[in-house]
């Protein structure tokens, strides 16, 4: 059933979406500002279930693009989005029925809500990643058909551009990419225009309300003096993502992260509080892979979140720094998300990684 959301929902969404988008997928906070303004200015925002989409409508996913390092320097006004959407429905000749996330992580999971509540769109209650990735071709939407192209970039000054490569979504996520970077390394895009019938056969469905879910889980834990993480693993073992497994507990020692190419690179380490075991984290936007005493405990496309060891507060990629206790545990994808089409595109062989997939649950 569609719900309405409204300014109250923003604090436990922004958290969820943190916690799913694996270190990823752009600052919570600051997406939680952009829709609370833009909520306070225009109104709250329908959110729609997939099931409620007509076959024929046309729904447009919109989002932010680049490297989250930079959004720090170069916040949005929220304006560019817009700006994306309106460009690729005049190039289309059609305008959207709804907006929808490409990734249910950090910012972007708010960058459709802002759209929404700014023109008076529904926003779909489902995603195209399942978590945050770094690249566009990442999508469910492209591994069960849908090409990702034409697609709009919208820039900060008003800039617009059209990317048409087909059904060649990496080369569309290449040539955005470039776009981007020549934008000052952010931009606006929205991508992946398709019928509501697609939306049902290849989105990661709910994920917006499973956001709202794990960041009220965690709030509500820490209100009744109750353990964070397992109230979380118990809350998400109702759902698609039924498996959560703590994969480490320790303090910071390390991190290493550069801006290159458009992404936000590098690796983390941390030592255990009794000192005898060490972890590492390999990440590009998110975390992609958690290593402990050299073994692998969790990989991509399973999430390797990084929360704040007492309070469970999500911690990204970006805000990792020497010394923070933390707890590192692996959540379980949806099986659409494991299937050997969508590991072609999103596993382990997608990233350099060496390692073959295997499932959280079954590694720990």
């Amino acid at each position: 059933m569609s719900w309405t959301l409204t300014e109250e929902h923003l604090e436990d969404l922004a958290r969820g979406a943190a916690v799913l988008g694996t270190g990823g997928g752009g600052d919570p906070y600051v997406g939680r500002l952009l829709v609370r303004q833009a909520i306070r200015e225009h109104g709250p925002i329908t959110i729609l279930d997939p099931s409620e989409v007509g076959d024929e409508d046309l729904v447009v996913p919109t989002a932010q693009m680049g490297a989250p390092t930079v959004v720090h320097e170069k916040l949005p006004s929220g304006e560019e989005p817009v700006l994306a959407l309106r460009t690729l429905e005049k190039h289309l000749g059609q305008r959207a029925s709804a907006t929808m996330p490409i990734e249910c992580g950090g910012i972007n999971s708010m960058i459709p809500l802002v759209v929404g509540a700014r023109l008076g769109l529904p926003v779909v209650d489902a995603d195209g990643m399942g978590r945050a990735f770094p690249e566009l071709q990442m999508e469910t939407f492209g591994v069960y058909g849908v090409p990702g192209s034409p697609m709009a970039i919208g820039g900060e000054r008003g800039e617009t551009t059209v990317i048409d490569t087909g059904s060649d979504n990496r080369r569309m996520e290449w040539l955005a990419r470039g776009v981007t970077i020549r934008l000052g390394g952010v931009a606006h895009i929205a991508e992946y225009a398709m019928s509501g019938a697609e939306v049902k056969r290849t989105a990661v469905p709910r994920t917006l309300s499973l956001a709202l879910t794990v960041g009220r889980t965690i709030r509500e834990a820490r209100e009744n003096n109750l353990d964070p993480v397992s109230e979380l693993a118990g809350a998400l073992h109702e759902t698609l993502y039924q498996n959560l497994r703590v994969i480490f507990r320790g303090k910071v020692s390390d991190v290493e992260r550069r801006t290159e190419a458009g992404f936000a690179r590098g690796r983390a380490q941390a030592v255990s509080f009794d000192g005898e075991h060490k972890l590492e984290l390999l990440f590009q936007n998110e975390n992609l892979l958690a290593l402990v005493d050299g073994e692998v405990r969790c990989l991509v496309p399973d999430l390797v979140c990084v929360l704040e060891s007492e309070s469970a507060e999500p911690i990204t990629t970006e805000t990792l720094r020497y010394g923070q206790r933390v707890v590192v545990v692996g959540i379980s994808t949806p099986d659409l998300m494991r299937t050997p089409e969508a590991l072609a595109t999103f596993g382990p062989a997608a990233f350099g990684l060496s390692y073959e997939f295997t499932p959280v649950e079954e590694l720990l």
